[in-house]
Order: C-alpha cells, then sequence, then structure tokens
C-alpha cells in the first residue's frame, strides 16, 4: 500500500457553493473573471428552472432547493443561490433556510440580499432599475426594493421572458439601457438584474459615463459571497466601484 497525505484541498484559502439555474449561461462565465488566479474554489451545481421566467414558474424552484444544494460539499465558506427574480418572488428568509437544512450554520446569500448590501455599501437609496424581465416580474422586484427602503426613480426592461434570449442580450444593448435608465435625475446608483443578463465588460464604461456605480446581480452576489466567506474589501477582483470601495459591513 502507498503511503499518502493529506491537506486541505484545491482552492483551501476559500471554499464557495453556488446554486445556478439549469437555464443560465452567464452567471459562471462571469465568476471566473472574479475568481481565476484567486486562493478559491467555487463549487457549483443546477437547479432544475423553467426556460420562461413568471413569478409562477420561479415560484418552482423553492421545493427543490435543499436536494439541489444537497449535491455541494459540506464545510463552505459561504453559498450563493443564483437567481435575482426567483429571490425576490420566493424570498431571501425562506432561500436561506431551504438551504441551511442541508448546510446548516453556512452563510447563505442570493442577488437581492446582495444587491440591499451593495447598496448599502455604496450609500445608494435611489436607484435606476434595468431588467430583462417581463412586467409582473419586474414589478415584484420594485416593490421588493421599495418595501426595504429603495426607492426607484427610473426603469427599463427588456420585456422578455425566454431565458435562452436573455443570455444572448448583447452587453451594448445592456450598456444602453443603463446609461439612459441612469441619467434620471436623482438617480444615485443603478442595478443592472438578472443573473443571466450580461454586463461586465460595460460596467466600468457605465460609470466613467454616468459617474455613478452600476450594480449587477452577479457583481453584487460574488462581492457578497467573498464578505460572507471572509474577503471583507476584496478590492479589484471584480468589476466596478463595488469592488473597489464596497467593503461589507
Amino acid at each position: 500500500m502507498t503511503h499518502f497525505r493529506l491537506d486541505d484541498g484545491a482552492g483551501a484559502g476559500l471554499r464557495l457553493g453556488l446554486v445556478v439555474l439549469s437555464t443560465d449561461e452567464t452567471l459562471e462565465f462571469e465568476a471566473r473573471k472574479v475568481l481565476t488566479g484567486r486562493d478559491a474554489n467555487l463549487m457549483h451545481t443546477r437547479i432544475p428552472a423553467q426556460a420562461d421566467v413568471t413569478p409562477e414558474t420561479l415560484r418552482m424552484m423553492e421545493a427543490a432547493l435543499p436536494a439541489t444544494a444537497g449535491l455541494l460539499p459540506q464545510g463552505l465558506n459561504a453559498l450563493g443561490y443564483g437567481c435575482t427574480s426567483a429571490s425576490t418572488v420566493i424570498g431571501p428568509e425562506a432561500v436561506a433556510a431551504a438551504v441551511q437544512t442541508v448546510h446548516p450554520g453556512v452563510p447563505v446569500t442570493n442577488p437581492m440580499s446582495a444587491t440591499l448590501a451593495a447598496l448599502a455599501a455604496l450609500d445608494a437609496r435611489r436607484i435606476a432599475l434595468v431588467t430583462p424581465y417581463v412586467a409582473s416580474v419586474t414589478g415584484a422586484m420594485r416593490d421588493f426594493l421599495d418595501g426595504r427602503g429603495i426607492e426607484v426613480l427610473s426603469e427599463i426592461s427588456f420585456g422578455e421572458k425566454e431565458d435562452r434570449t436573455v443570455a444572448r442580450i448583447a452587453e451594448e444593448s445592456t450598456l444602453d439601457a443603463i446609461l439612459e435608465a441612469g441619467r434620471a435625475k436623482g438617480v444615485e446608483a443603478v442595478f443592472a438584474s438578472c443573473t443571466n443578463l450580461r454586463s461586465f465588460g460595460v460596467i466600468e464604461k457605465a460609470e466613467a459615463e454616468l459617474g455613478l456605480p452600476v450594480v449587477s446581480s452577479n457583481q453584487a452576489l460574488l462581492w457578497h459571497m467573498l464578505g460572507l466567506g471572509g474577503v471583507s474589501q476584496p478590492c479589484g477582483w471584480g468589476p466596478g466601484r463595488l469592488f473597489r470601495e464596497g467593503a461589507l459591513a
């Protein structure tokens, strides 16, 4: 028998878990831009999701959360559920409770909770909202934000419910929408919602043109996961002012 020794495993500095929608084609791609070359191990699993994004189909994921999250290894430093709209409809507390049935004690976040933390870190409460969603989903998100003290002064949506199409919306179109929404009077930040909507290539340009911070679902989620995992200020790990200035309180 050959002898061997044990260590803490790959990316032993930080162990992160991520629940990704079966229809999502963007979150993992943008996550690699943040974590490549870092002492971090991102382990992900996929939850069944319907192609059409409506409040009814989003709620269907709640029941599958424990089994899906249970496929991730134990001993995680933080765990993220990668769906902005479902986190809104299901509720962040219910998401965390479902995940913690199989990962007790592990900090759990989602893009909506992460965005609230990001806006607080950037001292922004009056925002412009950019989404790919149909009106019923965007309306639920606007109500969620309003209930937590975030005022939506301007809103642009692409009105798209098919998730495969959302993944193919050109970043230039997202940039145009961010700039248009962000120019509304009184806006302090722009929130580009949806983990499947690409934005990492245009966040810096939008911020430079607007003179305002731009927060995206994936940017906020990854920043918040890092913070919950013990990296209190991951300066320069990702795009935008959030990754330069946003210290997790």
